[in-house]
């Protein structure tokens, strides 16, 4: 199941009793899913234009004014452009500025420009960031209690458009979501590739691998005690899955964590191999970087040396996005 404009309807409800809240837009306001909140707080929206920069400046400045800004754009405009501005304005005077970046990772045709392969790497090397991903619809309802909860700035990988709906309880900071309990293979995936990683494990488990499977939406802090116990579990291989360079991301924070207690079993890091993304659709790009359910029992089966049948139908993907009447930039 599939729910459209999840974010734009959630912001508006969630902001009613927050008169401190305040929405800053890099000029993206529908293909971000805030042209709601401008309409129903006006005097709560500010657009700053193309100018990503000055936009962090002036969040800096209104965060010591009392305000908590919420700043929406694309991730790779809220991180790999103004990175100097969120180090020192931001994240050094540890101010409750909060980035919201949306197409995180390939989810984009926009091309290399566009594709923010490398935000998570960026943001856990700054001192007092918290970074979080979403997953689904119940990640995204929920995600902003947990950053309005942290007293410091906070970095965000939001959906947009057609989310599916896989979790019923909200997310929480630095806690994992349990998927399903194994012994043969621990899988951690975050953001879009945990849907295609459930399907990939329903396939290894009809094959008889016995699989724990952990949903990961705090990538700082990451420490929660159940990591090292997933970790633990894996008798044959532990498996990262993230739609993110696999350097200084979701595959470095486990082996770092495998390493600070010693797992004695192989790390397989499924995602963009160091390289660059290209402008195609996001299933093209999934499917190229092995983020599907069908590449990513192939990965595990191959490690394993196992032999698996998968169903024809396993990388039928819904990749329509219902874009909503404020939403007109196709990037």
């Amino acid at each position: 199941m599939t729910e459209t404009q999840v974010h734009s309807r959630t912001i508006v409800e969630w902001a009613a009793d927050k008169p401190e809240a305040v929405v800053l837009s890099g000029d993206l306001t529908g293909s971000v899913e805030i042209a709601e909140f401008k309409r129903t707080y006006p005097d709560r929206f500010f657009s700053l234009g193309m100018a990503e920069q000055n936009m962090i400046s002036w969040a800096g400045g209104m965060a010591r004014e009392g305000l908590v800004p919420y700043l929406h754009t694309f991730s790779v405009f809220l991180v790999r452009r103004p990175y100097d501005q969120v180090a020192m304005s931001v994240a050094y005077p540890n101010l409750p500025v909060k980035l919201v970046g949306f197409l995180p990772g390939i989810m984009t045709p926009g091309g290399v420009t566009h594709q923010a392969i490398e935000d998570i790497n960026l943001m856990r090397g700054l001192p007092n960031m918290t970074v979080l991903e979403t997953g689904d619809a119940a990640d995204i309802e929920s995600v902003l209690d947990v950053a309005h909860a942290v007293d410091g700035p906070v970095y965000i990988r939001m959906l947009r458009g057609a989310v599916p709906r896989l979790f019923d309880t909200p997310m929480e900071l630095d806690k994992l979501r349990h998927l399903s309990e194994g012994e043969d293979v621990t899988i951690f995936s975050s953001g879009i590739c945990t849907e295609e990683a459930i399907r990939a494990r329903q396939v290894l488990e009809d094959a008889g691998i016995s699989v724990t499977h952990r949903h990961v939406t705090t990538h700082k802090p990451f420490s929660d005690p159940a990591i090292a116990e997933a970790i633990r579990a894996a008798g044959k291989a532990v498996v990262t899955i993230e739609n993110h360079n696999v350097v200084g991301g979701l595959g470095s924070a486990v082996a770092e964590r495998m390493a600070e207690i010693g797992a004695g079993v192989p790390l397989v890091r499924i995602g963009i191999q160091d390289t660059f993304g290209q402008g195609a659709s996001a299933h093209f790009l999934m499917e190229k970087h092995g983020l599907t359910a069908r590449r990513i029992v192939e990965r595990v089966a191959e490690q394993l040396s196992a032999q698996v049948d998968i169903p024809d139908d396993i990388d039928e993907l819904d990749v329509s996005v219902s874009v909503g009447a404020d939403q007109l930039e196709a990037l």
